[in-house]
């Protein structure tokens, strides 16, 4: 079962990436109504089910906002990444967090690194260099692809911890703790100078808050509970598969062929590290 929810949330992780483009509004105040949002999803599910929103130690609370504060990092760059630059390049750049899980594993668990995962690196290095046009700031790829990948980092670390508390919580109590902190971190950036906000953004919102992070949040942790953060990175390689053909299909966002060719590097180095971490 952890296998299907974690498939299922992967699909609605890559179709979130279109909000980037649909939504009229800065990346923290994306984020922000996403995890707004999310919390009115997941505070009656709370209910429903009886589940206390109370913690074990006084540290599980501190820990949790700590992983609320990564997650808001985490989304407002991947959000940042494709506004940019393209869904594409975003969510290309985004799957180098498989390697990062890699060299973050052995931090956290002793374990120790390898030459050949430092290899992969290299080779999933030379997978965004395919991507990067040219080695630029003032180049709107270049710009993607270092906040894509730094999006990559941010949710390797998260998945990390998520490992933890998804064995001693419910997913629905870590997942609102986690959202109620980052809702709480970006609620100052509303105050911001930015676009009127609308009733299409507000609606678009509501859904990419409910659907694609109440909903995907929420099955992602659970399936974490059981399945290892290496099997769910192996899976979670088609986010930018799903999200690509959807910008394709609903944005008229056809990626470049030198895109497609550091992805294709990217997401092989990807599968073999996680791969092989499973023997």
């Amino acid at each position: 079962m952890g296998l299907i929810e974690i498939h299922i949330a992967v699909l609605f992780f890559g179709l979130a990436g279109l909000f980037g483009k649909l939504v009229n509004q800065p990346p923290t105040v994306i984020v922000f109504g996403r995890v707004f949002y999310a919390m009115a999803f997941l505070l009656p599910a709370l209910w429903i089910r009886r589940q206390s929103l109370k913690l074990n130690r006084a540290a599980d609370y501190l820990a949790l906002v700590l992983q609320g504060l990564i997650l808001a990092a985490h989304w407002v760059t991947f959000f940042q990444a494709i506004q940019v630059s393209s869904v594409a390049v975003g969510l290309i750049t985004f799957s180098t967090f498989p390697i990062f899980v890699t060299f973050l594993e052995p931090l956290f668990f002793n374990e120790k690194l390898r030459p050949a995962d430092v290899l992969l690196a290299l080779v999933t290095f030379c997978g965004v260099a395919l991507v990067v046009p040219a080695f630029s700031l003032d180049n709107a790829t270049t710009q993607g692809a270092l906040w894509g990948t730094t999006s990559g980092f941010t949710f390797a670390l998260l998945s990390i911890l998520n490992r933890k508390y998804a064995r001693s919580y419910s997913s629905l109590v870590v997942a609102f703790y986690q959202d109620a902190a980052a809702a709480l971190f970006l609620f100052p950036f509303l105050f911001l100078p930015g676009p009127a906000v609308t009733v299409q953004d507000m609606l678009l919102l509501a859904l990419l808050g409910i659907v694609f992070t109440g909903v995907a949040h929420s099955l992602f942790i659970k399936g974490l509970a059981t399945v290892k953060a290496q099997t769910a990175s192996i899976i979670a390689s088609l986010e930018p598969v799903y999200g690509i053909l959807a910008a394709a299909l609903l944005l008229a966002e056809m990626p470049a062929l030198r895109e497609l060719a550091g992805g294709a590097v990217i997401l092989g180095a990807a599968l073999y590290a996680t791969a092989r971490k499973r023997d």
